[in-house]
């Protein structure tokens, strides 16, 4: 089969579909070189960067296969891919390690103002006295809406730090350690830092917005490494100015990247920021490589063993 790569696979990940007798193309492509590329392929593998539409299904009268390496599929247009009888391929685990860590990083960040005396630091300045009056995450409670992959990970390591943690999951996802498992009102009003792990959905819209922040604690700590969108920008940016959040880290924007209407959040005292690299670890990169590359592979032999698993 032909399979194009267009935002790139590690090297490990390569050599699982050219062992299983596979042709791989990796091109960088425009919206406009895709639509005249894509009829060639059997498969297309993206990452983030390449939006599989309508459009690009249609023009790819070949495929079979679309595969995502990462968590979520919101750059696919997955129903209409599924009409066409396209199978959608994604890793939802193999990057949760990196999201999660990055998370816990960016609370401990805004709990030491690490964001700001790093910076003021390499100007010569000795801010001691400003940033003595941190706080500890030990004995705090953290809120996780979404117990995924991603979620479950963020879990072990806020327990691991002596953590009380609370969860509201939708979709019930039982854990085999304990997190107690509550509603989103009771999260939203209790926790010190509320983390958010799932996926964006346009008709539902944010679910931390003015009303959820009005019920948190004063000095609340919001985190969102999910999705632009899951937290409302601007009730938050609110709640910032007004002291009621004290402080948030984000590593996703509803624009990417951000525009000049984020800049004041972005740049707001008590904010960290990270230009969406939750899965870009090494580590993670070879793990979704090799992942997807796997479900490529079985996808077009299900019966036959592919070297790697």
């Amino acid at each position: 089969m032909k399979i194009l790569v267009t935002d790139g696979i590690s090297p490990d990940g390569a050599k699982i579909l050219t062992d299983a007798g596979h042709a791989v193309d990796m091109k960088t492509l425009t919206p406009a070189d895709l639509l005249s590329t894509i009829p060639s392929y059997d498969c297309i593998i993206v990452r983030s960067a390449t939006k599989v539409t309508k459009e690009v299904i249609n023009a790819g009268t070949n495929l079979k296969v679309i595969a995502r390496g990462g968590v979520g599929v919101d750059n696919i247009d997955v129903p209409y891919a599924e009409s066409k009888n396209i199978r959608v391929l994604n890793t939802p685990a193999a990057s949760a390690i990196s999201v999660a860590e990055l998370a816990i990083g960016h609370m401990l960040a805004v709990s030491r103002f690490l964001h700001l005396s790093s910076k003021e630091m390499r100007e010569g300045k000795w801010p001691k006295k400003d940033y003595s009056k941190g706080i500890e995450l030990y004995k705090k409670v953290l809120g996780i809406v979404g117990l995924g992959n991603i979620g479950k990970e963020v879990a072990r390591r806020g327990l691991g730090l002596g953590m009380s943690v609370l969860a509201y999951d939708p979709p019930f996802a039982p854990m085999e350690f304990f997190v107690e498992i509550t509603t989103k009102e009771r999260l939203i009003a209790e926790s010190d830092f509320i983390t958010v792990h799932i996926p964006f959905k346009k008709d539902q819209g944010p679910i931390i917005g003015r009303a959820e922040i009005a019920q948190m604690k004063p000095g609340v700590v919001i985190v969102n490494c999910s999705r632009g969108g899951v937290v409302d920008e601007k009730a938050l940016l609110e709640g910032l100015n007004s002291g009621k959040v004290g402080a948030a880290a984000l590593d996703v924007f509803t624009t990417e990247p951000p525009g000049e209407t984020l800049k004041e959040l972005i740049n707001h005292p008590r904010v960290s920021v990270s230009p969406h690299v939750g899965g870009s670890t090494v580590e993670a990169q070879k793990r979704v490589g090799t992942e997807i590359a796997l479900k490529v592979a079985k996808a077009f032999n299900p019966e036959k063993h592919v070297r790697g698993e």
